[in-house]
């Protein structure tokens, strides 16, 4: 087996993977290498983002560990607000995004994410 063959095997494998999240990829605290003893397995094992938009609501179930469902939100449209003025928390209809800290493309798309700044619907 020659080197080119073995870099292309290789390049292959990494991208059917997928994402993960382990820490063995990383190096030591001194700078040195960790060598890789084990393969990924499948509690470390993530998710692409949801990315959930704005309109109708759609949600996707996902399996997770031990069988248990987590509800993935693909669209959305109301969501659980509180006025911090009025010392209550009310089911609120989402109209905009107006800013995001930490990528504006999210804004532009209004993708809803967590820490996101929303203009809601002011009748609670």
């Amino acid at each position: 087996m020659c080197i080119r063959d073995r870099v292309s095997t290789q390049s292959t494998w990494d991208y059917r993977m997928g994402i993960s999240r382990d820490s063995r990829h990383k190096r030591r605290a001194t700078g040195g290498r960790m060598p890789i003893h084990k393969k990924k397995r499948k509690y470390e094992m993530a998710r692409q983002p949801s990315m959930t938009k704005m309109g109708s609501k759609m949600i996707k179930l996902v399996r997770g560990r031990g069988g248990n469902l987590k509800y993935r939100a693909l669209r959305i449209d109301f969501g659980n607000y509180c006025w911090g003025s009025e010392k209550i928390a009310r089911k609120a209809k989402i109209l905009d995004v107006v800013y995001n800290a930490s990528n504006n493309e999210l804004v532009r798309t209004k993708t809803i994410v967590k820490n996101c700044i929303v203009q809601i619907d002011a009748t609670p």
